[in-house]
């Protein structure tokens, strides 16, 4: 497990970028993905989109407008107005040239500029966020042409002056500092770079960018950092003409034959049954297996499936359907609307994705607690001597507060014992004289789970940690609330292609928690390896979403990022839209943080990122009880 990077994910940002994403390219499973670059990838088996992740580095602003302009280049420009086959020419030519990366960014400028104009055209509303990736971009070329300069790097220092020229807000600017090897040379291309402005399709800014390339190749040696990556992957094959084009293709039959219409020929019926073959299969020594062919092959037909039937008295009263077939309950389609929930539930089974995109490797594996040694019993019981003081003061409240509610008077009712306020009768139409006491105390209806991270980081604070888990289980028990403990972990160890082991050592759960008297079990959780929080968040919230209780409450103990086999990248999101999903669930989920000592402002953020404002921060473990002792009751008390 890692502690915390440099840079935090903003989470609400995040997901929104997803959304936009998916409504602009009109793709609902398009992945989203912060990368080195912007790009829209064209494999229809695994469709993303990305965006830029260096963005104004602490300019929330700048950041913001950088990672959505990123997305309208790519999800309305390059998806619809980027020609596919005139960009796989210019890559060709550039892959076989003495400046490819300089060839390639350079189709990239011309290419995001001409359609920057053309997104604003069409969405004037993007103007703004336009302007602010230009002031962002153009303050950031000036300072790697000073770099470029210093360091000597040609081709680079006329790289930026070139994006420099292009945008400047004056028709001539004069670049002082720059070596005169350089501005001579974009002298020379001024004439060619002007003609952008003029550029309509991806064929101008090809040629364009082919003509620069040409001219400055025999003068320099290729690029030596990368700005800008290949607005489109996967341009390997195809002859589409748009990224969109390539996205929704479907295959054509292997032969274009037609289908004679049976109704302009005599034909002959007859009943026999023959093996399935259609002329595409066939071959001369007849070896072929009947029943193995390519869907892409057949014949064009008029018909569906044993032909139309003419319409008849009622057709009015049923819709034609078409989609996944299934038995209907008596005929009865009063619940129709139903089925796209219920469509969409399907689908998310069957493509892995209950856990999340980027847990569809993670396998659950239930690790049971055994019977606990005597030192673990011993143990327990210094642990539960420690937080007794805690738990009565804890117990004694929820006790009063349950009290009050049971002797505390229903007043302003309409039969009862009659109130000693009688002035409603004077002030009110209809006054409601009587109250009623209470019969019995109203039960503490509420659940919880607490889930506490097992990562190898938790080494030196799990002793602790056990502390505050002891607190919980004998404050529950005493209350009679049903809880359950699990430690959870990522075995990194046995992580294989497509097989990502996560442990879920059940110390309590609900069945035995309020009755089972080995409490000492909760000494057996240890340190262990990774942890792949969202996963073990969505795993959790099953078994708590099933149970009756009007309160639930998902508790997480932690302390820093998600880390586990390829979900370093994605784990804070992941993690915070298991949290999301669970809360829709009508889960509580507190985020709880164990530090080791002063809480950082970047340590806030991300548990902030990951659980919002239900995240209790606690600067040192060994402080567990005092500061979870708050927190429980807080939402102990929201039960009454």
């Amino acid at each position: 497990m890692f502690r915390f990077r440099e840079t935090n994910v903003d989470t609400r940002l995040f997901r929104q970028l997803q959304d936009l994403a998916s409504v602009l390219t009109g793709f609902p499973d398009i992945n989203f993905y912060y990368s080195y670059g912007s790009a829209i990838d064209l494999d229809q088996s695994s469709m993303k989109l990305t965006a830029s992740a260096n963005w104004g580095i602490g300019d929330v602003k700048t950041h913001e407008a950088g990672a959505k302009t990123d997305i309208l280049l790519r999800a309305i420009g390059t998806l619809t107005a980027s020609n596919i086959r005139d960009l796989q020419s210019c890559l060709q030519a550039n892959n076989h040239s003495a400046l490819p990366k300089f060839g390639n960014q350079l189709i990239t400028l011309l290419e995001n500029i001409r359609l920057e104009e053309f997104i604003k055209r069409e969405r004037p509303g993007t103007t703004e966020l336009f302007a602010t990736r230009r002031v962002y971009l153009k303050r950031f070329f000036t300072q790697q042409l000073e770099a470029n300069i210093t360091r000597s790097l040609a081709l680079d220092e006329l790289f930026c002056l070139i994006y420099l020229l292009i945008e400047s807000d004056t028709p001539d600017p004069v670049f002082t500092q720059a070596n005169r090897q350089q501005t001579d040379q974009l002298e020379t291309l001024k004439p060619l770079l002007f003609q952008l402005f003029e550029a309509k399709r991806s064929r101008d800014t090809v040629e364009l960018a082919n003509q620069i390339r040409d001219r400055v190749e025999p003068n320099y040696t290729d690029m030596a950092h990368t700005y800008f990556i290949f607005p489109v992957a996967d341009l390997t094959g195809g002859t589409e003409e748009t990224a969109f084009d390539k996205l929704t293709r479907t295959d054509p039959l292997a032969n274009d034959s037609q289908e004679e219409d049976p109704s302009t020929e005599k034909s002959e019926t007859f009943e026999q049954e023959f093996a399935t073959w259609h002329s595409e299969n066939e071959n001369a020594d007849r070896s072929q297996n009947f029943m193995q062919f390519d869907l892409e092959e057949g014949t064009r037909s008029s018909l569906m499936g044993e032909g139309a039937r003419e319409t008849e008295e009622g057709d009015q009263a049923l819709a034609s359907m078409q989609g996944s077939s299934g038995s209907s309950d008596q005929n009865d389609y009063a619940n129709m609307e139903a089925m796209p929930k219920q469509q969409d539930q399907q689908q998310e089974s069957s493509s892995g994705n209950v856990y999340g995109r980027e847990n569809q490797n993670a396998v659950k594996i239930i690790k049971e607690a055994r019977a606990s040694t005597p030192s673990e019993t011993e143990q327990y019981a210094a642990f539960a001597e420690d937080i007794a003081p805690i738990k009565r003061r804890l117990s004694r409240t929820i006790e009063k507060m349950l009290e009050y509610k049971r002797q505390a008077p229903r007043r302003q009712l309409t039969s009862g014992r009659l109130s000693k306020k009688l002035l409603p009768v004077v002030t009110d139409e209809f006054p409601r004289l009587f109250y009623k006491k209470n019969e019995e105390s109203k039960e503490l209806d509420a659940a919880f789970t607490l889930l506490v991270d097992c990562s190898a980081s938790m080494l030196d604070k799990m002793e602790d940690t056990k502390k505050g888990i002891v607190l919980f289980h004998e404050v529950l028990k005493s209350l009679a609330i049903p809880h359950t403990i699990i430690g959870f972990w990522e075995e990194a160890t046995s992580v294989k292609d497509n097989y990502q082991p996560n442990y879920f050592h059940v110390i309590h759960s609900f069945n035995d928690s309020l009755y089972q008297s080995d409490s000492a079990r909760i000494m057996q959780l240890e340190a262990q390896e990774d942890n792949r929080d969202g996963f073990s968040i969505r795993a959790a919230a099953e078994e708590l979403s099933a149970r009756s209780e009007k309160n639930r409450f998902l508790l997480v103990f932690s302390d820093g990022e998600p880390a586990a086999a390829d979900y370093t990248e994605n784990g804070i999101i992941d993690t915070n839209l298991a949290v999301s999903e669970t809360r829709k669930k009508d889960i509580d989920v507190i985020g709880i943080f164990l530090a080791e000592g002063e809480i950082g402002e970047q340590e806030d953020s991300l548990m902030q990122n990951i659980y919002g404002k239900e995240r209790l921060m606690i600067p040192t473990v060994t402080d567990l009880p005092d500061h979870f002792a708050p927190l429980l009751k807080r939402l102990l008390l929201r039960t009454i």
